[in-house]
């Protein structure tokens, strides 16, 4: 696995169910930790949040195996170790990875008012 990736793993949602879902791999953690900050995806387009989630399609990036149009998620993060990735079944563009990261760093750097 490497960044970029989108995987299938089990995550916790906002009720504390554990659900096998899609992520995408944000970023690999340092070598010790053997693990990924991943986002999720859902294909709930409600949950959108203009200027910071982004929508993707099976016809987007190498998302073929997406079951439809679907959100990625930059405020639904988790680690997840490596050995706890169940499957594989697409990437991201660089670029989008690049816009992802960027929007995630902006939104932590912003200081509190």
């Amino acid at each position: 696995m490497k960044e970029r990736d989108v995987i299938v793993a089990y995550l916790k949602d906002a009720q504390g169910q554990v659900k096998l879902r899609p992520a995408v791999c944000l970023r690999q953690l340092p070598h010790n930790y053997h693990a990924f900050i991943v986002c999720g995806l859902t294909t709930r387009l409600q949950y959108y949040v203009e200027g910071f989630d982004e929508i993707v399609t099976p016809d987007d990036d190498n998302l073929g195996q997406l079951r439809g149009t679907s959100l990625i998620r930059l405020g639904f993060l988790s680690q997840i170790q490596i050995g706890e990735i169940v499957g594989h079944i697409g990437s991201i563009s660089e670029e989008r990875h690049k816009r992802l990261l960027k929007k995630l760093s902006e939104y932590l750097e912003k200081v509190s008012e």
